[in-house]
């Protein structure tokens, strides 16, 4: 993820979720580790730091990371596909290498060796978060998942040595499923934030988006570094599941964080804001739409 210097410090994972996975009925029971199914092609990226995946070892094939749970000879191995609905527990996993052992050496990418975020398919919930691992390479971080449903587990590591990868897995949270549904939107109020996204996606090309934090009617010129930078931006797509990394320009510390992203094709998006402010970290959410080209 060494990132180019129009796009410096970090900032946006695009993480693309199916939609169509939604429909999962009204109860949702264990799921086993699947690749994801091929989504389409990204006709180029915003910057050298931008994550490129495929199924499973179809390297030649430049798409979207996160479709698989291998690639480049490593393996995301959870120990359970299955999250407990209402409660907090440990979510463990591995990164297998090609010599079939677990991979213990990372490097350290924006102040992390391992970047772990977890979406529910109808991107109605979120989480971005740093397991620590142990000596025989398990990582294990604590996951609260209030309501049921079928789940993506996003692994975002760079091996010793190697290139930055992003493998994906299917998770569950057994229950009745609701899925949530999302009307446009380029505003969210939280935990007393007013966050406003400016700026259009359009497929195929980068796109200049903006967000603008304020608090009780004032803008927030203090914002406060998170993982090196002045904020995190996560973009879900319904349709199929992939994942893009790139990141914003320079750190000013708001009101305004600017990104480039590039989308591969017009769609409806569900976007995500990590911003930290008075040593808190707060996510916003919206929902626009993806232009064709």
């Amino acid at each position: 993820m060494n990132t180019a210097a129009k796009l410096s410090a970090y900032g946006v994972a695009l993480a693309l979720v199916a939609g169509g996975a939604w429909a999962i009925g009204n109860a949702v029971g264990p799921l086993t580790s699947t690749a994801g199914a091929p989504g389409p092609e990204v006709a180029g990226h915003a910057e050298e730091d931008t994550h490129s995946g495929t199924v499973a070892e179809a390297e030649h094939v430049d798409e979207p990371a996160g479709l698989a749970s291998s690639r480049g000879g490593y393996t995301l191995t959870p120990t359970s596909t299955t999250l407990p609905t209402g409660t907090t527990a440990d979510f463990s996993f591995r990164i297998v290498g090609p010599d079939g052992h677990p991979v213990t050496r990372f490097e350290v990418e924006h102040e992390k060796r391992m970047h772990l975020i977890v979406v529910r398919r109808d991107a109605a919930f979120f989480r971005h978060v740093h397991p620590t691992m142990s000596a025989d390479g398990t990582w294990t971080v604590p996951l609260t998942v209030a309501e049921a449903g079928s789940y993506r587990a996003f692994a975002d590591f760079a091996p010793a040595g190697g290139e930055p990868t992003t493998l994906g897995v299917d998770l569950a949270a057994q229950g009745e499923f609701r899925p949530v549904g999302h009307e446009p939107s380029r505003v969210d109020e939280v935990d007393g934030y007013r966050v406003r996204l400016d700026g259009d996606l359009v497929a195929g090309r980068t796109s200049p988006v903006t967000l603008s934090v304020s608090r009780d009617g004032r803008p927030v010129t203090d914002l406060q570094p998170y993982l090196g930078a002045d904020g995190h931006l996560v973009a879900l797509r319904t349709g199929d599941l992939a994942y893009l990394h790139v990141h914003p320009g320079e750190q000013t510390g708001g009101p305004r964080i600017r990104f480039l992203a590039e989308v591969p094709s017009a769609g409806t998006y569900r976007l995500f804001l990590d911003f930290q402010h008075d040593g808190e970290v707060h996510t916003a959410a919206f929902t626009v739409e993806g232009e064709h080209s």
